[in-house]
């Protein structure tokens, strides 16, 4: 078994009856595991509701550390529209030449860096630092603004010991208050300026919802856009034909990218709160309960996906959750597609190969599942070519 193989401990109870049950902070979770039920479930906003108080659709629940309701990823329908048609213009950018040359020059540069290191610890030398500062285009932000959220870490809510804290996400909401303050007093072109000028349905956005966007697009994207890029570059230490095929062929490079969001599946899931008494795969859902849209397991079902527990660069028919399905696919998915993009070209056209030297996995639990989502550490040698 290689190192970066991603296990699917859900197979058997999504063979056996669809769902399972597992407990977050002693609260139970019914977690919906194939793609047909997690597919349909996620239609259904009417049962099924992302509008409940802030943090508690988020699995683990984030009602103790966040007050702030993240929008439009906790609205529901029919206002959920409102809001995503005002923000889907923005988070579209990333198709802009423009942009896609300020992201190829910020991949591009952070590599050249990295080729004269041995060895790089990906997660803290690379992810994390691409991440933080892809984000102040998508944010249009300066760019000296990444170095803060890089002294943050790899997860904006959670410590060391992967706790939630309350403390720490502290940090990112005083930060947030200060930039929509900044923008109140001197207006520019970045994020912050644009939607206190916006209006929603004919009114104008509040500073709470301001901030519900802002604290939206700095969490969403940030563990799961360092875990999709180690575990792609883990991938190809591993797998260095796969590399050179993608060198050799890159008309299948935007296969192969959603190839790698639904093998790697970088997050495990997302909670809805029951609004009615119902039944998921024939199981009883208490109205005022929980369940989990378990896009990982979703994604490795063996009726939809041929031979789903590999990576098949080239696969045809990817019909994957890894973005999250229907209304509430995920606002950044086009900022995410472009960063993986970006790297897989910039690695194709720099680097020969990649050594995998050591790594400490990154594992979740949720009762008897663990699954694999990433890295702790994970120390490489670039190759140049």
């Amino acid at each position: 078994m290689n190192n970066s193989d991603m296990n699917d401990p859900f197979e058997q109870a999504r063979i056996d009856q669809g769902y399972a049950q597992v407990s977050d902070q002693d609260d139970p979770v019914t977690m919906v595991l194939r793609l047909k039920d997690v597919r349909k479930c996620a239609h259904n906003t009417k049962t099924f509701s992302s509008q409940d108080i802030p943090g508690r659709i988020v699995v683990p629940s984030e009602v103790n550390i966040r007050t702030t309701r993240q929008i439009p990823f906790e609205v529901d329908p029919p206002m959920h529209k409102g809001y995503r048609a005002l923000l889907d213009p923005w988070f579209k950018r990333p198709l802009q030449d423009e942009y896609k040359e300020q992201l190829n020059n910020q991949i591009s540069d952070l590599l050249d860096v990295v080729l004269n290191r041995e060895p790089v610890e990906v997660i803290e030398q690379f992810s994390l630092v691409l991440q933080s500062r892809a984000l102040t285009l998508l944010l249009n932000t300066p760019f000296e603004d990444s170095e803060r959220w890089i002294s943050w870490g790899t997860h904006v809510f959670r410590s060391e010991g992967e706790a939630l804290d309350g403390d720490k996400a502290q940090v990112l909401y005083d930060y947030i208050d200060a930039e929509i303050e900044r923008a109140i007093a001197t207006p520019s072109d970045d994020l912050y300026s644009v939607l206190l000028a916006a209006e929603v349905d004919g009114k104008k956005l509040t500073k709470e919802e301001v901030k519900g966007v802002i604290v939206l697009t700095f969490s969403g994207g940030r563990d799961t856009v360092i875990n999709a890029v180690s575990n792609t570059i883990a991938y190809f230490a591993e797998h260095p034909e796969s590399l050179q095929r993608l060198r050799d062929e890159p008309e299948i490079r935007g296969r192969a990218i959603e190839e790698f969001i639904r093998y790697f599946s970088p997050l495990t899931h997302m909670g809805r709160v029951v609004t009615e008494d119902t039944q998921v795969c024939e199981h009883a859902a208490k109205a005022d309960s929980r369940i989990s849209l378990c896009w990982a397991s979703a994604n490795r079902d063996a009726s939809v996906f041929e031979t789903p527990n590999e990576v098949v660069l080239d696969r045809k028919m990817n019909p994957h959750v890894g973005f999250g399905f229907g209304h509430h696919n995920c606002l950044g998915a086009t900022h995410a597609r472009q960063i993986l993009s970006t790297l897989i070209n910039v690695l194709c056209d720099k680097v020969q190969s990649i050594d995998l030297l050591d790594a400490e996995d990154n594992i979740e639990q949720w009762d008897e599942f663990k699954r694999k989502v990433g890295y702790h550490r994970l120390n490489v040698r670039f190759n140049p070519k």
